[in-house]
């Protein structure tokens, strides 16, 4: 790689301070702390599936609830993926996966396409995981989708326990990032669209 693919995000407002360093060509290497257990638990996973190396540090109000810093994270992990990719040349582009996790089942498919959106067919059996509203989970891939310039489809095929529809969710998602953002060496200086470009903005 002639290019490291690294970047590094700051978010700043009255609500939450984040930070964010990922490496796209890294080996999952990870450190996480948002101050919520279970959503370090699953960037954690992100980062091991996907290959990304991620740092990660959060503050944010959670005296209130989790929702702002849940929700911010992904923004800021988004925006370090996009920021990483650069111009986007030579990566695989697409990237899909059906994740099993014992009776739970989860597609995701993505399209690092410059163009956010996100369809969520995940129904959650609990309204709770442990102190974490389950409703959670869906801002945090809608903020990641839109930072990150992604088209995202996630949906849980079967599943009776949250905890493993919630986890195929961040796996299927780790691998299908794994396999979008890898070089083409066939295509290695060019960008994988007929337009010519692949805009996050």
């Amino acid at each position: 790689m002639s290019q490291a693919r690294t970047a590094t995000v700051e978010r700043n407002t009255a609500e939450t301070r984040i930070s964010g360093t990922v490496n796209l060509d890294g080996t999952g290497v990870y450190d996480v702390k948002t101050g919520i257990g279970f959503l370090d638990h699953m960037l954690e996973q992100l980062s091991r599936h996907s290959l990304i190396d991620l740092t990660l540090r959060a503050e944010g109000d959670l005296h209130i609830d989790f929702h702002h810093t849940t929700e911010d994270s992904g923004y800021v992990v988004g925006a370090a993926v996009a920021r990483a990719l650069g111009e986007r040349k030579g990566i695989a582009r697409y990237g899909s996966c059906l994740l099993p996790m014992d009776e739970a089942l989860t597609r995701v498919a993505l399209d690092l396409s410059g163009r956010p959106y996100l369809s969520w067919d995940v129904a959650m059996p609990t309204q709770k995981l442990g102190d974490m509203d389950t409703e959670l989970f869906k801002e945090w891939f809608r903020a990641f989708a839109q930072a990150a310039g992604a088209t995202l489809h996630v949906d849980s095929l079967k599943g009776e326990n949250t905890h493993h529809i919630v986890e195929t969710c961040y796996k299927g998602l780790a691998r299908a990032l794994r396999a979008a953002v890898e070089i083409d060496p066939r295509k290695a200086d060019a960008v994988p669209s007929t337009k010519g470009a692949l805009r996050s903005d």
